[in-house]
């Protein structure tokens, strides 16, 4: 029987449909440091971002036969290393792509009228401080009309792209390997009405001159941040800077110090340096919308995710049980 260890969990309709194709699926969580002793006894491993899989615990794993990603990233996984040993790596690229757009724009709401400020300050406001905090958030800005910055055109850019549209955004995607996309804007619920745009890339320096927002959808394994402070400069300072990507793609003290300097207007992060202990004057700053790293977690893109992997894990083994 192929045993199977979800170790960041994996959603009930995924687990039903392994388990109906004979597999074995664990969902007990194995700490890091004892996966060294548990992992060797299984065919596959399901992991999200908790999870570290590295050399050393390939090594120790001789039978693993796919290691298993709940999301896009692979950079908590030794993927090549593994894939020279013989291993399937995979991940679910498409099913949370919905999920990650719907918050960008979360916090694209949130920076353009200061929700995020308001939430927190207006507790237990008496009526001074109402009035205060009523002029202060009176200067906020609508969406429509303006420019929206896409660096990374692939499924989740270009979801970005779709709802943007539909808000009536200036839509400006920037990729080194997609040129050109169609985007469909299907209206709910109808079989009728269809919209299809086609969007050409820009040069990274355009966007970065132009944007009013600005969203980050790229892979990031290390190295130089992709938005640096030298990129930062280059930004309006009515402008906001979304990252969904990755933590690292934009340098954290040198997007601090543009907010500080008034060389840019706001910063929405979901992901950090150092998770799960971002910077403390990152949380606190009242220019920043934070969320815990939260892209793809929907109850309907976990659904997806899971259905994917078991898809894609029984379509790997076929027959063989």
């Amino acid at each position: 029987m192929i045993r199977i260890l979800a170790n960041d969990g994996i959603q009930d309709d995924g687990k039903t449909l392994l388990e109906e194709a004979g597999y074995q699926v664990d969902t007990d969580k194995v700490p890091q440091d004892k996966l060294i002793e548990v992992l060797p006894a299984y065919d596959v491993v399901i992991v999200r971002s908790a999870t570290q899989i590295r050399k050393d615990l390939i090594d120790a794993c001789p039978n693993l036969k796919i290691i298993a990603r709940g999301g896009v990233g692979l950079d908590n996984i030794d993927y090549e290393y593994a894939e020279q040993k013989g291993i399937t790596v995979m991940n679910t690229p498409a099913a949370s792509s919905q999920s990650v757009a719907e918050l960008v724009f979360g916090h694209i709401f949130n920076l353009a009228r200061s929700l995020h400020v308001s939430n927190r300050e207006m507790p237990g406001a008496d009526a001074q401080k109402f009035k205060h905090l009523k002029k202060l958030f009176s200067e906020g800005t609508q969406v429509r009309g303006k420019n929206l910055g896409i660096i990374g055109f692939g499924r989740i850019g270009q979801e970005v792209a779709r709802i943007g549209l539909a808000l009536g955004m200036h839509v400006m995607p920037v990729d080194l390997v997609v040129n050109e996309a169609d985007i469909d804007i299907n209206l709910y619920n109808s079989k009728d009405v269809r919209l299809s745009v086609s969007l050409q890339t820009y040069q990274m320096e355009e966007v970065l001159r132009h944007a009013d927002f600005l969203t980050l959808h790229v892979p990031f394994s290390g190295g130089s941040a992709l938005i640096d402070a030298t990129r930062l400069a280059t930004m309006k300072p009515t402008a906001c800077i979304i990252n969904t990507s990755r933590g690292g793609a934009v340098d954290e003290e040198a997007l601090l110090k543009a907010l500080d300097n008034g060389q840019l207007a706001g910063a929405a992060l979901d992901v950090f340096d150092n998770e799960p202990t971002p910077n403390p004057a990152l949380m606190n700053h009242p220019k920043i919308s934070c969320t815990p790293h939260i892209g793809a977690a929907t109850v309907e893109a976990q659904a997806y995710i899971g259905l994917e992997l078991a898809d894609k894990i029984i379509a790997f083994f076929g027959d063989d049980k």
